[in-house]
């Protein structure tokens, strides 16, 4: 994988890598949103690679700072992002499972806000 820095745009909702030496150019990103309730949780929705820098593991690191970033904040994830679903279930030791109930809530306010996605 090449050399990336992931960074959190909270206000955005983006999870972003950017490439080389952390420069202006973003490679990739995790885009998410913050459920409020049943409980706080993040919730990524959509990742994305750029076509000249997909296979070098940009999209598995996003995903890893995603899970690092909520257990850092004491919060789930709820991933409705079918590639984070993937990810997670072949990493279950970094990325413990939701509780279904919370994944309904997640794809409830994603319903609710058709829109923002």
């Amino acid at each position: 994988m090449s050399d990336i820095e992931i960074r959190d745009d909270r206000a955005a909702g983006r999870l972003e890598a950017f490439g080389g030496d952390g420069g202006g150019e973003v490679v990739g990103h995790i885009e998410y949103f913050v459920l409020e309730a049943p409980e706080r949780a993040l919730v990524p929705v959509h990742t994305i690679v750029e076509p000249a820098h997909e296979g070098q593991g940009i999209a598995g690191s996003l995903a890893r700072e995603l899970y690092a970033l909520a257990a850092r904040e004491g919060v789930p994830v709820a991933p409705l992002c079918p590639y984070v679903v993937k990810w997670a279930a072949r990493h279950p030791e970094e990325a413990p499972a939701a509780a279904p109930e919370l994944l309904r809530a997640a794809k409830e306010w994603l319903r609710a806000h058709p829109g923002r996605f």
